[in-house]
């Protein structure tokens, strides 16, 4: 019999406890993901200058006075729940080491930050922090500090350093008194999250979301595109244009990304996911914990706007998205996630747009780069394609500072190199007085291969791709239908008997989230044909086309995958027990949330089986289809070589 996973012990060190923050909640799911995989790949980390003549016991010192000032530096996570304990100050020693190295400058300084940001940080039992003080001749000169984003985020990363040098300089410390996530939640009102939820549900079920349209890259899609490109004249230029619209700078770059986004695709409804840093209270400013969240941006725009226009609709649309975006995002990820599967869609927003970069300088300039680093470079990683355009805005020292990170089979490398400089291009005609309209249709041919939807793009041979992976389906074949209300798919498959349109209907479903280029932008619907999915197709006829999404009849578990998968989805759940699990469904549609997917994950290593990542949980695949995955866990090997039973 299976039960919920037991607490486990608080250390004798701990002061007080308290659940995480809907924000906190998010990164505490997300760190079970693996790397390649997770929403942002890069590292917290960044470093700060060492003002002579401070010396090695100076930064000791201001290090121990920054822990004892901010919670969440001795801050711990519980690795089953979604609880964080604070402890005494002085319960670790300081997380810090010294290196001695040749040389003072730009370079050592980005190549020892990645390093130490490269090392685990261990949240449930270490503090979840560490620095590297780097010494030149016996002399500091640099502090590293690399942080988990369970407890820092990238806004509180930074204010550690700014204290830090602050304190190192002979400052004291602020008036403000430190706020710990703790702190934060009695400002949560139950009221206002269930308002939130229902107003942003109802908003995202009639929004149609499109995507930067795949208008070329290669066929593979193979890899990632990773820019940095900075500009000294955009710096001015993005200012100007704040100031005539009475707009924050960083809200001018975000309508210059929608007006890119409206004129390479066409789309002029779609979302973008913004990172705020949610600390517009005084009380919250000196806060190191974590703060910032992301919030959907539904941003719409008016063919033939000029840009004003899109600046004050970006505006008004981010005022809406940060009212009700603070609320309890977790649980809007879950049930956002139910609507979607019912309707048998996959929700991705346009772009990821964080005002804040970070780290600096972690990536290194290609053949070519200009010595200075005010052109672009761009990299070229063989990981995972990245579905949505990734941008990170930076405003200091002068320049405007633009990092992007896209899948190839979005743009290629060519294409996203153009992309910010485009955006500067915009910014300067527009700073210049140009009105910059929003055009009515796209710009840019669509590549070959890609078909335009309503709800968005499709590829109808990534479609025959998994059609033809499905057992019994002999040949298939994918074509765009013009007829009836809208246009959509129709697949024409010669199936072995038994295989009807129902079974490939749920097979495009499943993979929506897993075969790139399947669907993009990330939202298309595929319907079996007819009332009854479970009617067997004629092999010669149309196997699936669009109308609407069937009501898929319940599953029990069948095999010893499911059934494991089933009683953990019941111990994490409210439902009454695994017989109650529907293999059909999605975890989301079992009402169970991102914060309980670690907790399923260990129930099924104790059940002794693997082969699942909690990012695909939390997607719309079935778990039936999970289940398929699912793999016994392997041998321990204890000392000696000896095989445990």
């Amino acid at each position: 019999m299976n039960h919920r996973p037991g607490r486990a012990p608080i250390p004798a060190t701990v002061i007080r406890s308290g659940p995480l923050t809907w924000v906190q909640e998010w990164h505490w799911f997300e760190r079970t993901v693996p790397s390649s995989r997770r929403v942002n790949p890069t590292p917290l980390a960044d470093h700060c200058h060492v003002p002579p003549p401070a010396t090695v016991a100076d930064v000791h010192a201001a290090l121990a006075s920054l822990t004892a000032r901010h919670e969440v530096l001795r801050s711990t996570v519980d690795p089953l729940r979604p609880v964080q304990h604070v402890h005494r100050a002085g319960w670790a020693p300081l997380p810090v080491d010294h290196l001695d190295v040749p040389a003072v400058d730009a370079a050592t300084l980005a190549a020892e930050t990645s390093a130490l940001a490269a090392l685990p940080i261990d949240p449930e039992r270490q503090p979840p922090w560490r620095a590297r003080l780097l010494l030149h001749g016996g002399v500091p000169f640099a502090l590293l500090i690399a942080a988990h984003h369970v407890l820092i985020d990238g806004w509180g990363l930074a204010v550690l350093l700014g204290q830090l040098h602050d304190r190192l300089c002979g400052a004291g410390a602020p008036e403000q008194a430190s706020v710990h996530p703790l702190d934060t939640l009695t400002a949560q009102s139950e009221e206002r999250a269930r308002t939130a939820e229902h107003e942003w549900l109802t908003r995202l079920a009639g929004n149609p979301t499109g995507v930067l349209a795949p208008f070329g890259g290669t066929a593979g899609g193979a890899g990632r595109h990773r820019l940095q490109h900075r500009s000294v004249g955009a710096y001015d230029d993005v200012h100007r244009v704040a100031r005539r619209h009475r707009a924050s700078p960083e809200l001018v770059v975000l309508a210059a990304l929608a007006h890119e986004v409206a004129t390479r695709t066409g789309e002029h409804r779609f979302l973008a996911s913004v990172v705020v840093s949610n600390r517009a209270r005084a009380s919250l400013r000196s806060s190191a914990g974590v703060q910032a969240l992301t919030v959907p941006v539904q941003i719409g725009l008016r063919p033939g706007a000029a840009f004003g226009e899109v600046v004050a609709s970006v505006a008004a649309a981010s005022a809406t998205a940060y009212r009700h975006g603070r609320w309890r995002p977790a649980e809007l990820v879950a049930a956002q996630a139910r609507m979607d599967r019912r309707r048998g869609v996959l929700t991705v927003p346009t772009i990821e747009y964080n005002c804040y970069s970070w780290p600096r300088d972690y990536l290194v300039p290609g053949r070519g780069a200009p010595a200075d680093g005010t052109a672009g470079w761009i990299s070229s990683a063989p990981d995972e394609p990245c579905d949505t355009l990734y941008v990170d805005l930076a405003l200091d020292e002068g320049a405007v500072t633009i990092d992007v990170t896209v899948g190839d089979h979005l743009l290629d490398a060519g294409q996203a190199a153009a992309l910010p400089v485009r955006l500067c291009g915009l910014l300067r005609a527009v700073a210049d007085g140009a009105a910059s309209p929003v055009p009515a249709r796209p710009l840019a041919p669509a590549a070959a291969g890609w078909w335009r939807a309503p709800q968005g793009w499709a590829c109808p041979a990534r479609v025959e791709e998994v059609l033809r992976g499905h057992p019994g389906v002999l040949d298939v074949t994918v074509t765009p239908d013009g007829g009836g209300d809208e246009p959509h798919l129709v697949a024409y498959a010669r199936t072995a008997p038994g295989v009807t349109a129902y079974d490939l209907h749920r097979r495009v479903l499943d993979h929506l989230g897993d075969a790139p280029g399947l669907v993009a932008p990330g939202r298309y619907l595929l319907s079996p044909d007819g009332p009854d999915p479970g009617r067997t197709s004629d092999p010669s006829g149309p196997a699936t086309t669009g109308a609407t999404t069937p009501r898929l009849p319940a599953r029990p578990p069948g095999t010893g995958p499911e059934r494991a998968l089933a009683a953990a989805v019941a111990a994490v759940g409210p439902l009454g027990g695994p017989d109650a699990v529907d293999m059909n469904r999605c975890l989301a549609d079992h009402g169970v949330t991102l914060v309980a997917v670690p907790s399923l994950l260990s129930l099924l290593r104790r059940s002794g089986f693997t082969g699942i990542a909690s990012d695909e949980l939390a997607g719309p695949a079935s778990l039936g289809h999970l289940a398929e995955a699912l793999e016994p866990l392997p041998p321990r090997t204890r000392r000696g070589g000896e095989t445990s039973p």
